[in-house]
């Protein structure tokens, strides 16, 4: 061995660098592996001050496992030379190349020199000084700053920054806007990048006295003719000692007359004498100082005419109207006298958009003093977007004239936002963003409207590098946003402004936040490696970019594999910063590896070094060739086969075949060499049945490896090997991941066993997985390894000799590994505020095949965070290898016990301190590895409770007014901000739903623009500063009724010439409960130059259709409907032309009616179809001594062309006309002609029968005086009254009142008539009773007047009267001496044909015969409501005519009378 000497070179790669203001961090790697001579043992350092000649100071480091150090108690802002040497034990090597660096920078420790500060006026203070030694500034001087601060407010400091300049000696400055005639306190420093160094010591400076200000509250006393005294008051602003006043006083206008008189600084009165009566004359007075007179206050004033209170102005007009100013042109009022000193303007101001139910308080926006003499005057600094009404008055020395009368409303126009939003706080959401929050904007400093009103965020480097990022929030009650794509571990300055639809409005002042430490983002830089041996790398690397480091760098990662393994890579742990060296050991002998360095924080790793850096360790000697085996066996000869050795370490460059009689000399072999690409030899010449000794080995440049040794056999007697036998298990020898398995050999065959393989089985539903196939052939017992904790296996073995393999041994009995710790860690979802001092825990448990055991609980660490101006404060990583231990060691925990839980309360905690959180799972043998790391901020915290009894009142039809008290005050958890409402409709919160964000105090709210008579939801919750509480429970509140909507449609159908059916929808808007339809129609144009208009008046909301029958054919009317509520809403207007559309079926043909002993049978024939098929028939008829048509059947199949009525139907001894008309898809067509008029007599009447005559006999005496009686009791009716003659009417109004009652009635309120209904059966069987109509009123106020050129002479009126008896308890006799319960239809009444034809007839003749009422089957085509003006029962219109069920309608016929 050689004499150990000193190092030939110097450690190489050394790096110097300043970590603090006093020291400097050396790192370098040591001398090249063949100049080391030796075993290092350390290194030396030295280092001096750089540039000049001294000693240097030397370091020993004793280790040579450490290669930095750490040079402390150095001068700041100092270059120093450093040199670096290794030694051995023989002694010291030689010493590197100088490398220079500087300490950082300090701050200046000395003041500026020969300050001097001087005023140069009454407003500015110029500075000048010396600049402090060089030595003292201790890094870059950025600049100088002046102080200066009045002499009794230290904290009112103005400062002003001063550029260095450094090509003077004597520097200088100055200070501006400064207070007149005050002491200031004044000093200089100087400061660098780290902070400012001492102040000067401060001068005492008092700026220069100036002219005063005015004098004030100047009045006037003792007006006489020829005198008066005049007082005021000191300047409110002196600025320098006053000497004295100046009083002048002239005649108003006059110069000449112009009189001083200069006065002691002790007076402030003065009498002014020799004035004339009666005059008007301007006074001044002004206060002097040593820098001249001040301004004057002036004032007029009439001798002999004591000043009165000025006059209100008036007639104020507003103009010019701008964004923060307007103009107001007014009259002014009398000025009591005196000079106007001062105009007073007061405002109110409300918001735009909004309703004052109270006028609001009125405030001072304006003074004016020394008003010109005009008549108009500016507003300025008005709020932009802000409605305003102003009232102004007038101020002389007297006092103060009254308001004037309060101008118009006006509103200012838009503008930008003046202000920023305030309360700016920062927070770091996560590595890549942080969270910034502000207090919104009031709404009167929106400026603009509200719905345009939005916020911006910008995120700017501190550093200034980079493009600044901005996030635009939309919603102007915004509060808070996320600015997401930042750098990690960086500081950033973050603004605000708001903006409308104007434009944006300032930038907040910028406030500091710093993302949170993450992993590094870049890799260790220059990695390198190098093969030390045949087992060992040295490693080295740089260090990570600054900008890539995200946080504090704890340390390293090495992580090395074999290339081309599938395998995941070894990991070397290096702690620290400063060690940037690793010496891989224990590697595999020439073997090629890739070596990968990371670093990471206490977040965790960064990304490994790429590409890897490869490199081979040294060859060495190999190991023994495998699977050596003698497939060939023969008596005298033997063939074997081997593989090159499983590890080479080198180049094969040759086998050795070594071979013995089992039997001779161990150490005499037979020796044969090979070359490297040899696999098999054949070995002749041997003794038959002889067992024989091979050895094989294999050779590197290194030398020969071990041998490969196996006994063979020379026979032919060869055959498979039996499988071991009786494998057990000890559980002694069980652990979590291995065990031992232990086994018999079995048959060998006569050829040696070579090799046993095994395989196991997974269950319960696994499957046989070769474990291994290396078990050599002379054990019995095998360690297990690579198997899962607390799983059950079965095992089976084979055996292999030269032959081949056995069959697989019997499988063990099952076996069930130990556990062990879980392998994963559970995953902290979310770690949120619960209180100011308590945090809630939320994770996910590891994967169940992870948990190696049964998993019984959690362990939750937390620990607080170090301050980050703290340096001091040792920084932790929390990486799950070897970092997490020991921070788990330095925090406490709490133990979740029950694995089902997935959350934890974490209390008592510190306000205000950011905390640390991970989590491990453990079992019975111990906890898993750490969690990634959470860090949560303690001591804000959502409220817990929400907002307290909540009340929701209705105060009109759209709005709702909602009142709450705040939650507790120890569930707030900090101070509540404002409160969030929510509120939505009924049964539509996803279409509907809202939000409200108020600002406290306010602790109610007006819900406006709501949907009347709608129930709505309404939840509330407070916020902090940390978020929004919990929603409260939700309460109902309804608006109020209002006017409906109009109705959704109206449809018109069974359109003929004379009639039509009208028919609506409910309105789309209800607002309320809907009580009733109001439905006017009128003729488009006058016809015959009347215009008529008709008013029917539904009750209720079931009936929405109205049978309208006195049309004129070819006529269109225009039909409004409204709805009604609490009122009436808009109309839903549509008009129709009375008769058939185009399209619709002619008329039918050949109508003729025949007539039998009980029957008439109608007959007709088809007309021309029209635009479609016809659909059906309707029949109409009328008695022949009426003028309007009634439909008496509805919907005859359209193959009917006749049809039977039976005489019961009809009344007897009256003639009736019938006509037919046909129907198809479009409509009715016209009607046919109408047939001839038949009368309804029977053939063979009752009274020629015998039996009649005989009983007419026996009554006849009592029928006589039935008469009688009836006549007197007839004479007792009402009597006729005659209208009276009227003028030419060209509008007629009508109104009718229809309810849900029954049928509508009408009434003849102006007579009484005694007449049955005209549908009496002819044997004179009473009328089935009405049923009560329910309210129909109907007014004609023609009926009186001339109408259509006849002349009517009574004044009726149609209301309604309802029927309340049944028919059981109606007699004949009743209907006949009561006044009838239902009379004539009013547009019956507007015929003058038919009022007249009532006129004539004779109080004892029942009028109006027409058809009996009977009961008809569907098949006779059913009940059909004919109603003029009026409409039959039903909840909707029923278009067959069939009534609703349970009630009674009259028959076909009947309208006109009852």
């Amino acid at each position: 061995m050689l004499r150990e000497e000193p190092p030939s070179a110097p450690p190489k790669n050394i790096v110097a660098s300043g970590r603090t203001n006093q020291s400097i961090m050396v790192q370098w790697q040591p001398p090249p592996e063949p100049q080391l001579n030796g075993v290092l043992r350390g290194y030396v350092l030295r280092y001096r001050l750089a540039g000049l000649p001294g000693e240097f100071q030397l370091k020993n480091i004793t280790s040579a496992e450490i290669n930095y150090c750490l040079i402390g108690e150095l001068i700041i802002w100092t270059q120093y030379e450093i040199q670096v040497a290794a030694y051995t034990g023989a002694g010291l090597g030689v010493y590197s190349q100088s490398v220079t660096e500087y300490t950082l920078q300090g701050v200046p420790t000395a003041p500026p020199q020969d300050v001097d500060a001087v005023a140069l006026n009454s407003t500015t203070i110029k500075f000048t000084w010396t600049p402090p030694p060089q030595q003292f500034i201790n890094g870059i001087n950025q600049g100088y700053k002046l102080l200066v601060w009045p002499e009794h407010c230290p904290e009112c400091i103005t400062m002003v920054t001063i550029a260095p300049e450094f090509h003077g000696s004597r520097h200088y400055g100055y200070v501006s806007n400064l207070r007149k005639f005050t002491w200031y306190e004044t000093a200089v420093l100087c400061f660098t990048t780290p902070g400012d160094g001492p102040a000067s010591t401060t001068q005492l400076i008092q700026t220069h006295a100036d002219k005063p200000g005015l004098v004030t509250q100047v009045s006037f006393t003792e007006i006489l003719d020829t005198s008066l005294r005049i007082s005021w008051q000191e300047p409110e602003d002196k600025n320098g000692i006053i000497t004295g006043y100046v009083l002048c006083w002239e005649e108003d206008g006059q110069n000449e007359t112009r009189v001083s008189q200069t006065l002691s600084n002790s007076t402030l009165a003065y009498k002014v004498t020799g004035l004339t009566s009666l005059t008007t004359y301007t006074l001044q007075v002004a206060a002097v100082t040593q820098a001249g007179t001040g301004t004057a206050t002036s004032s007029t004033i009439s001798t002999g005419l004591p000043p009165e209170l000025p006059g209100a102005p008036s007639n104020l007009i507003i103009a010019n109207i701008s964004p923060r100013s307007a103009t107001i042109k007014f009259r002014p009022g009398s000025d009591g006298k005196t000079a106007i000193s001062k105009w007073i303007v007061e405002g109110q101001v409300g918001t735009v958009g909004e309703e004052e139910e109270e006028e609001g308080e009125w405030k001072v926006l304006f003074e004016k003093d020394r008003p010109p003499a005009s008549d108009t005057l500016e507003i300025p600094n008005l709020i932009p977007f802000t409605q305003y009404r102003f009232r102004m008055k007038q101020v002389n020395i007297v006092g103060s004239s009254p308001f004037s009368q309060p101008s118009r409303k006006m509103q200012t126009l838009q503008s930008n936002p003046d202000v920023a939003p305030a309360n700016l706080t920062v927070f770091s959401a996560s590595e890549t963003s942080l969270r910034i929050r502000w207090e919104p904007l009031p709404e009167p400093a929106y400026n603009g409207n509200p719905e345009s009103v939005g916020y911006r965020v910008c995120a700017q480097r501190a550093d200034g590098l980079g493009t600044p990022r901005v996030e635009t929030v939309s919603e102007r009650l915004s509060r808070e946003v996320t600015v997401e794509g930042l750098e990690e571990w960086t500081e950033y300055e973050l603004s605000v402004q708001a903006y409308n639809g104007i434009g944006p409005g300032p930038w907040s002042s910028p406030v500091l936040g710093k993302t949170k430490e993450s992993v590094p983002s870049g890799a260790p830089e220059n990695v390198t490696t190098e093969a030390m041996s045949s087992t060992s790398v040295l490693v080295t690397w740089g260090l990570v970019p600054e900008h890539q480091k995200n946080g504090h760098i704890l340390g390293y990662k090495v992580l090395y594999k074999e290339k081309d393994s599938e395998r995941a890579p070894q990991v070397q742990l290096v702690n620290g910063n400063q060690t940037h060296l690793l010496l891989l050991r224990n590697l595999g002998k020439f073997i090629v590896y890739e070596v990968q360095v990371l670093a990471f924080t206490r977040v965790g790793d960064g990304p490994p070094s790429l590409p890897p850096t490869v490199e081979r360790t040294k060859d060495d000697v190999p190991g023994p060739p495998v699977r050596l085996v003698f497939p060939e066996v023969r008596l005298t000869s033997v063939r074997v086969v081997w593989q090159p050795p499983s590890e080479p370490n080198g180049i094969i460059m040759g086998y050795q075949i070594s071979y013995r009689l089992d039997i001779n000399d161990p150490n005499k072999f037979t020796t044969v060499e090979v070359g490297s690409n040899a696999r098999q030899f054949t070995v002749t010449g041997l003794i038959p049945e002889s067992a024989y000794v091979f050895q094989i080995t294999a050779r590197t440049q290194k030398g020969w490896g071990p041998p490969e040794e196996a006994i063979v056999i020379t026979t032919e007697k060869r055959e498979r090997p039996q499988p071991p036998r009786r494998l057990t298990v000890p559980q002694k020898g069980v652990e979590s991941h291995k065990l031992r398995l232990h086994w018999s050999a079995g048959g060998d065959g006569s050829s040696p066993v070579r090799y046993f393989t095994l395989q196991t089985l997974e269950l319960p539903d696994g499957q046989w997985k070769t474990h291994t196939s290396s078990i050599g052939h002379n054990n019995t017992s095998w360690e297990v390894e690579r198997l899962k904790p607390y799983t059950s296996y079965k095992f089976r073995m084979m055996a292999t000799n030269d032959v081949g393999e056995s069959a697989f041994s019997k499988e063990t009995e099952p076996v069930t590994t130990l556990q062990d710790v879980p392998d994963e860690a559970p995953v902290i979802l979310n770690v949120k505020p619960s209180t100011t001092t308590s945090v809630i825990v939320q994770w996910q448990p590891p994967a169940e095949g992870t948990v190696n055991g049964i998993l019984v609980g959690y362990r939750v660490y937390y620990r607080e965070l170090p301050r980050e101006n703290n340096p001091d404060e040792p920084k932790t990583a929390t990486n799950q290898s070897t970092i997490s231990p020991e921070l788990r060691a330095k925090s406490t925990f709490k133990t979740v016990s029950s694995p089902s839980l997935t959350e934890f309360e974490l209390t008592q905690l510190s306000k205000y301190r950011g905390y640390t959180i991970v989590m491990t799972a453990f079992n019975v043998v111990g906890e898993s590895p750490s969690s990634a790391p959470v860090e949560v901020f303690v001591g804000e915290a959502a409220p817990s409770v929400a907002p307290q009894n909540i009340q929701v009142k209705s105060m009109s039809s759209s709005q709702l007014d909602v009142e709450w008290q705040p939650p507790p005050v120890e569930t707030q958890n900090g101070n509540i901000q404002g409160y969030k409402i929510h509120y939505w409709e009924k049964d539509r919160q996803n279409e509907t739903e809202k939000e409200l964000v108020l600002f406290v105090p306010d602790t109610s709210v007006h819900l406006k623009n709501l949907t009347s008579y709608t129930t709505y939801h309404v939840q509330l919750s407070a916020f902090n500063a940390a978020g929004d509480g919990p929603l409260s429970a939700a309460r109902k509140g309804r608006t109020l009724q209002a006017a409906p909507g109009a109705p959704s449609h109206v449809v018109f159908s069974e359109v003929t010439g004379s009639s039509v059916n009208v028919s609506w929808g409910v309105p789309l808007q209800p607002n309320g409960v809907v009580e009733g339809y109001r439905v006017v129609y009128e003729p488009t144009a006058p016809v015959h130059g009347v215009s008529k208009t008709v008013t029917v008046e539904i009750k209720g909301n079931w009936q929405r259709w109205l049978k309208v029958r006195d049309l004129k054919r070819a006529v269109t009317y225009r039909f409004k409907v409204q709805a009604r509520t609490i009122a009436y809403g808009p109309e839903l207007e549509a008009n129709i032309t009375a008769g058939p559309v185009e399209g619709s079926p002619g008329s039918p043909l050949q109508t003729s009616v025949t007539k039998s002993a009980s029957a008439l049978t109608l007959h007709w024939s088809e007309g021309v179809e029209g635009a479609g098929p016809v659909t059906g028939y309707v029949i109409e008829a009328r008695p022949s001594d009426e003028g309007l048509w009634d439909t008496f059947v509805k919907h005859l199949p359209p193959g009917s062309f006749s049809y039977t009525i039976s005489l019961d139907r009809l009344r007897s001894g009256v003639a009736y006309e019938f006509r037919v008309i046909a129907v198809n898809r479009l409509g009715y067509g016209d009607p046919s002609q109408p047939s001839t008029a038949m009368s309804a007599l029977s053939e063979t009447p009752f009274y020629e029968e015998w039996w009649f005559l005989i009983v007419m006999a026996l009554i006849s005496l009592i029928l006589i005086l039935m008469v009688v009686f009836g006549l007197l009791l007839l004479g007792q009716n009402k009597r006729y009254r005659s209208c009276g003659t009227g003028k030419h009417i060209t509008t007629v109004e009508e109104s009718v009142t229809l309810d849900n009652g029954g049928f509508t009635g009408l009434e003849l309120n102006s007579r009484h008539l005694n007449v049955k209904s005209s549908f009496l059966k002819k044997n004179g069987s009473r009328s089935p009773p009405r049923p009560s109509p329910g309210g129909l009123h109907y007014s004609d106020e023609d009926i009186c007047n001339n109408y259509n050129g006849a002349v009517l002479t009574e004044s009726t009126t149609l209301t309604e009267k309802p029927t309340e008896l049944s028919e059981s308890e109606v007699s004949d006799s009743d209907y006949e001496d009561e006044q009838p319960k239902h009379s004539f239809v009013n547009h019956y009444m507007s015929d003058p044909t038919y009022y007249n034809s009532w006129k004539r007839q004779p109080k004892t003749v029942k009028t109006g015969g027409g058809y009996e009422e009977c009961a008809m089957t569907d098949a006779e085509g059913g009940y059909y409501q004919t109603v003029v003006t009026q409409h039959s029962v039903g909840g909707v219109y029923t278009p067959t005519g069939q009534p609703a069920p349970g009630t009674r309608t009259p028959v076909t016929g009947f309208s006109s009378f009852v």
